[in-house]
């Protein structure tokens, strides 16, 4: 129940070749308020969310995590720490080659500093609330699962972005952000429960932050859209991003 709770407080690459001429973004759609697209994201923290109780879903995170450990003992690859982000480093390396997405690179920038602000604030916060013991016992803070919530925050980012232009980007986000969420669990450092409910958190957070981004876009900029361009820099033997346009 104490899980429950917290969640409730908490919710807040050759086959696209063709497309490499594209010069202009995508058409944007408004955005409007489905509860469909929001069953998923809530059934997997609802799922998580059980793994704190004496019931079904906890024997199974104890069973997964003992038959992890006893098939792979030794298990150690933190590939997952770099792949958590791959999927949003994916936006921005299609739109500089050329394929672009649903926003200009300005636009979708702040779509995902929302998004990952949303996930990290309410991945946190029930973090040091509920204090459940890592598998590995090394600290208190395994719900839910961190890394899984960056990885699926930004698989939904790349799905949203290039969903028009060929589902199968957006799959192939999902996949990296799956397997990371199992390297979770092989590594031993997350229950089924905490990758669950961490895919939750990320694919709400960013759903989230495609609706409310334009509203706060109109509030910091006012109702004419801001008129500008990101182009990556080279200066002083170092990479960046110019910013540029009218307001």
């Amino acid at each position: 129940m104490k899980y429950g709770l917290l969640l409730v407080l908490c919710l807040p690459f050759s086959g696209f070749a063709q497309y490499a001429s594209q010069t202009d973004s995508l058409p944007q759609k408004k955005n409007t308020f489905k509860v469909a697209p929001f069953i998923i994201p809530a059934v997997f923290l609802a799922y998580g969310a059980m793994g704190g109780g004496n019931n079904f879903v906890h024997d199974l995170d104890v069973t997964t995590r003992n038959e992890l450990q006893e098939d792979h003992p030794f298990f150690s690859v933190h590939a997952d720490n770099l792949m958590q982000y791959a999927p949003a480093a994916a936006v921005y390396a299609l739109n500089l080659s050329g394929v672009k997405g649903r926003h200009n690179l300005a636009d979708a920038t702040g779509i995902y500093a929302i998004s990952f602000g949303l996930m990290k604030a309410s991945t946190l916060i029930v973090k040091s609330a509920t204090h459940r013991l890592r598998p590995d016992g090394s600290t208190n803070n395994s719900f839910p699962s961190g890394h899984t919530a960056t990885s699926f925050a930004a698989a939904e980012f790349l799905k949203q972005e290039y969903k028009d232009v060929s589902p199968w980007i957006g799959y192939a986000g999902y996949a990296v952000a799956g397997a990371t969420g199992i390297f979770r669990l092989y590594n031993n450092r997350h229950w089924v429960s905490d990758v669950v409910a961490g895919a939750g958190f990320g694919i709400l957070s960013t759903k989230i932050s495609y609706l409310v981004y334009p509203h706060l876009k109109r509030l910091i900029i006012g109702k004419q859209a801001a008129n500008f361009n990101v182009a990556p820099l080279y200066q002083n033997k170092a990479f960046g991003f110019s910013l540029s346009g009218q307001f």
